[in-house]
């Protein structure tokens, strides 16, 4: 019998071109909300080493992707919080002034999330043995970050995050 494939919903905007310079809220849960990253203890995310492997991901992605700048998040136990921000064509990046060339195309905000989740299951599955496991849900959550009274809240909110752990709705206890 051959697969069937059901039309998934997108919270994209069908209008708004995702490469383009702006900043994104993304949101990216693991598979089933399983807590892989760590515990929260007196408030605080305390990494485990799939955690760290995860952080250490989360960072590289300025490395892949001159146009994208990494800014405030917070890595959860089965989720991470994340702002990317992401620059135009000849913009310098504040981080060492390199100028990017015009012709080094912008990603996609789906490219960098595809990016890091095919990286970091890739090495959570070699790391583990389990090969083909699901580690990331099928999506991800993205808001486009409109002024800076918007960045000023959400960035409060990712650092907060670790605090409010027990009201989570992606704490497994809530749901």
């Amino acid at each position: 019998m051959p697969k069937t494939y059901t039309r998934r919903n997108t919270n994209r905007i069908p209008q708004h071109n995702y490469s383009t310079p702006a900043q994104y809220f993304i949101t990216i849960c693991t598979e089933n909300r399983q807590q892989l990253f760590g515990t929260i203890k007196n408030d605080q995310m305390i990494l485990n080493a799939v955690g760290n492997m995860i952080d250490l991901w989360w960072q590289k992605i300025f490395e892949k992707y001159g146009h994208a700048l990494i800014d405030e998040y917070a890595i959860m136990p089965n989720h991470i919080h994340g702002i990317i921000n992401i620059v135009g064509a000849g913009s310098s990046r504040p981080d060492n002034n390199k100028i990017i060339g015009r012709d080094d195309p912008a990603p996609t905000i789906g490219n960098i999330i595809a990016y890091f989740k095919y990286q970091t299951t890739k090495q959570i599955n070699e790391s583990q043995n389990t090969p083909g496991k699901k580690i990331w849900q099928r999506n991800y959550h993205d808001h486009i970050i409109r002024n800076d009274r918007s960045l000023d809240a959400i960035r409060e909110y990712i650092a907060n995050n670790p605090v409010n752990w027990e009201q989570d709705i992606d704490n497994l206890i809530n749901l």
